[in-house]
């Protein structure tokens, strides 16, 4: 059966070899751990912890009452040193709850294994997903809990178990479906349960065999499971591409969103992470991570403490072989890039990737050749050179009606045009007036 794709996309190396061949190990024991309140789409936390407080593993540290939000844990035991705004891996500073380690990694009493999950009712899989903090751990960090509660009258037929980790370098999902994937599989059921889905499919591109023969045997016991292959392309793992690559279902333009055509997505390492609450009953207080790049002296796939330094991580894989010129927390397509190694790991944080000057250096841009690549490559059928054209001359309106919001910053467009175009950079600009706007109107 032919491996199924999507409209659009980019092929880009997969410099994955680094790190594909390299099992999961357990990462560094922070002395210190940050905290950010806000690790979520949604609502930032509130701190439930004072200073001087002495705190245990998997002890609520952060909560708000906001349905779109999740609660934020204690990954190490100590003592609460500070409560303060902390620079943040995504830009700026967000208050943080700073924990001195004590060595010991106590856990809290509270933390037991839930059940045996064909115990377990829905309302019950909802509530342990919003109280562990279960966001997506695939990048977009949206609350599960929320995810799996849909509105009413929005009914959900499929569930997809996004496993394709189409982002250069990265191989934390790869790693996770290799070694377990027994707890993929449970994890996808809870999900599958929460929601009262009677489908699932576990997705992978076609360049992980040992990921899909791993899935295919774990699946084998469960009729409402299957596994698709799809096709080695970037963004194959984006939400809607995977929907029309699989289902061929068009997910509906912003506001509209997987639910409006009965689909429900998850991440690999969300599903992990969730039959990890099952079975241990620990909240989300550490995930899988790859650190990679010619700049790592000893690439690697690790469990990581939320709140462990970037450079405690960093130090852990024997510094660096050689001088960084860009630090990225993600992939080198929609990877977010760092001032340094000062920030923590958040539940967000699929990767950490140190690359050289000769892999960093930005091109001079030349003027455009209307050769129409960029149109052929993105996966939204936008014009990204228009769009563009009109950010880069402060025409917000006219990029708007060429539906700019659409865009989701993937970045296909700026990786094939010939002549080095900053497409994504210039709608990025159109897209946070336009959004500036809708926000007055509001008001």
């Amino acid at each position: 059966m032919a491996a199924k794709t999507f409209s659009g996309g980019v092929q880009v190396p997969h410099y994955k070899e680094l790190t594909e061949h390299l099992p999961i190990r357990e990462g560094p024991r922070p002395t210190e751990v940050v905290i950010p309140l806000s690790q979520h789409t949604g609502a930032p936390c509130e701190p439930t912890v004072r200073r001087g407080e002495r705190v245990l593993v998997g002890q609520k540290v952060g909560d708000s009452e906001a349905f779109v939000s999740a609660p934020v844990h204690a990954s190490v035991s100590g003592k609460v040193v500070a409560i303060e705004p902390r620079p943040h891996p995504l830009g700026g500073e967000v208050l943080a709850v700073v924990i001195e380690s004590d060595g010991e990694f106590a856990v809290h009493p509270e933390v037991k294994p839930l059940g045996p999950l064909e115990e377990l009712s829905p309302e019950q899989i909802k509530r342990m997903l919003r109280e562990s903090g279960m966001v997506g751990l695939g990048g977009a960090a949206f609350p599960t809990a929320v995810k799996v509660s849909p509105p009413e009258g929005k009914h959900i037929d499929v569930f997809l178990l996004n496993g394709a980790e189409c982002e250069p370098y990265l191989t934390a999902d790869h790693r996770l479906m290799v070694e377990h994937p027994e707890d993929v599989v449970l994890g996808m059921r809870a999900l599958m349960k929460a929601l009262g889905v009677g489908r699932g499919i576990v997705c992978v591109e076609d360049n992980k065999p040992d990921a899909i023969e791993a899935m295919k045997k774990a699946t084998m016991p469960h009729s409402e499971l299957e596994v698709a292959v799809c096709r080695t392309k970037y963004p194959q793992g984006s939400e809607k591409q995977l929907i029309k690559a699989v289902l061929g279902r068009e997910v509906p333009p912003p506001p509209g969103l997987p639910l409006d055509v009965g689909v429900v997505v998850n991440n690999v390492g969300t599903a992990w992470a969730v039959a990890r609450a099952l079975t241990t009953g620990l909240p989300l207080v550490e995930r899988v991570i790859t650190v990679t790049g010619p700049c790592v002296a000893q690439p690697a796939n690790l469990l990581v403490r939320i709140g462990t330094p970037f450079s405690s991580v960093v130090d852990f894989c024997g510094g660096f072989a050689s001088a960084p010129a860009k630090i990225i927390m993600g992939g080198p397509m929609m990877g977010v890039a760092q001032r340094g190694l000062e920030v923590p790991v958040i539940k967000g944080t699929s990767g950490l990737l140190l690359l050289p000057e000769e892999d960093a250096l930005a091109q001079q841009p030349q003027p455009c050749i209307r050769c129409g690549r960029c149109v052929e490559a993105c996966p939204m059928g936008l014009l990204p050179l228009l769009l563009a054209a009109y950010a880069e001359q402060g025409r917000f309106e006219e990029a708007e009606s060429l539906r700019a919001l659409n865009c989701m910053e993937c970045g296909s467009c700026s990786y094939i045009c010939p002549a080095r175009r900053p497409l994504v950079h210039a709608i990025r600009v159109a897209k946070a007036d336009i959004m500036a706007r809708l926000r007055a109107r509001r008001k």
